[in-house]
């Protein structure tokens, strides 16, 4: 398929600023992917949906403040950084992507806080990710990690909202978030309540969590029109035996498997055996689902409405039909959904 096949005008007021008073309250479109038949719900529905032996799967990254604001050495200039992953521990190095990019050199030192309290100096900037930071700081990790994320902003996309708000910072993270490493969140997860995992629990449905740490790379812009020729940023991807015993019980059972999330097929679809089930891993993915896709392990998904060219989309469109999920995506801009992290959700069955 091409990247023309995804493009469609997302007017800036579908995107959801802020999200629903309560969680599981956003509206939820329904896709039958058989027969094409849609249903408007609201989210806490999603569990009328499934049963007793059927598993949810969930990703339990955490997000941490990975923006930050800083300045240019000598010229003062403003600069935004955005982290992606930790490096190495003793050296204090990060990768991260520096915007405006084009003014920064190896060798410039960045300053951060309004007391420049924290220094980094540029050591590379010949990654596909952006740049390589060190950051100079004597203390502990710990005290350096606590400096650091002190004056980090919490990663809400831009196109969202330019600057993050305090109450982003709990807004903009699951209830079950665990392991710390993304600077995305899972957006689809953002809609679970502790109500919705009581009920859950009355009905016997499994919960099941996977770790992928999103990356800046699911925001990236596709800028090739053969989407075979696109390459995925890599992922930390964490399946342990135990979730992996849940999944492959769960199928085995004949029951569905819900993925909830872009995050949670691609891990779940990285590492398959011969007779789709899904293998224990700790390592990295680097897994762009497109259409046509045959997909092995979830029965079913969930994910929110997301911008037009983007993988997030064209995963979804590979899950529930490329025709089905358009049509789906038109009824949503004619309607009152909302698109984005805070946005509804669509769940395909």
């Amino acid at each position: 398929m091409k990247l023309s096949q995804f493009q469609f005008d997302l007017p800036a007021e579908k995107i959801a600023k802020n999200p629903p008073r309560w969680r599981d309250e956003c509206k939820l479109m329904v896709l039958h992917k058989d027969t094409g038949e849609i249903e408007h719900k609201l989210f806490k529905n999603i569990i009328d949906y499934y049963g007793k032996g059927d598993t949810f799967v969930f990703n339990n990254t955490k997000v941490f403040p990975a923006r930050l604001s800083g300045n240019k050495e000598k010229t003062g200039a403003n600069i935004e950084v955005s982290l992606l992953r930790e490096l190495n521990r003793e050296q204090r190095l990060w990768d991260v992507i520096v915007d405006p990019a084009r003014k920064i050199r190896i060798g410039n030192k960045l300053y951060f806080g309004e007391d420049e309290s924290l220094v980094a100096e540029v050591i590379d900037n010949t990654t596909s990710r952006g740049r390589t930071l060190r950051f100079l700081f004597d203390g502990s990790y710990e005290e350096f990690k606590s400096a650091l994320f002190s004056l980090g902003k919490t990663p809400l996309p831009i196109w969202v909202k330019p600057e993050p708000e305090p109450q982003d910072a709990e807004n903009y993270q699951t209830i079950f978030a665990e392991v710390e490493g993304a600077v995305a969140a899972p957006a689809a997860g953002l809609h679970f309540s502790r109500e919705l995992f009581n009920r859950m629990i009355l009905k016997d449905i499994n919960k099941a969590f996977i770790t992928l740490h999103m990356g800046i790379g699911h925001f990236r812009n596709v800028d090739v029109e053969d989407l075979s020729k696109h390459k995925m940023d890599s992922e930390r991807l964490i399946i342990n035996p135990e979730t992996a015993k849940i999944i492959n019980d769960t199928k085995r059972s004949k029951h569905q498997v819900l993925a909830v999330g872009v995050t949670v097929t691609r891990g779940l679809e990285t590492y398959v055996t011969t007779n789709d089930e899904v293998n224990a891993y700790d390592g990295w993915t680097n897994k762009f689902i497109f259409p046509p896709y045959r997909f092995a392990i979830p029965t079913s998904m969930v994910s929110n409405f997301h911008r037009p060219g983007s993988t997030m989309l064209m995963s979804v469109a590979a899950f529930g039909g490329y025709e089905n999920v358009m049509k789906a995506y038109r009824e949503a801009l004619e309607g009152d959904y909302l698109f984005g992290p805070y946005g509804d959700a669509l769940l395909m069955i």
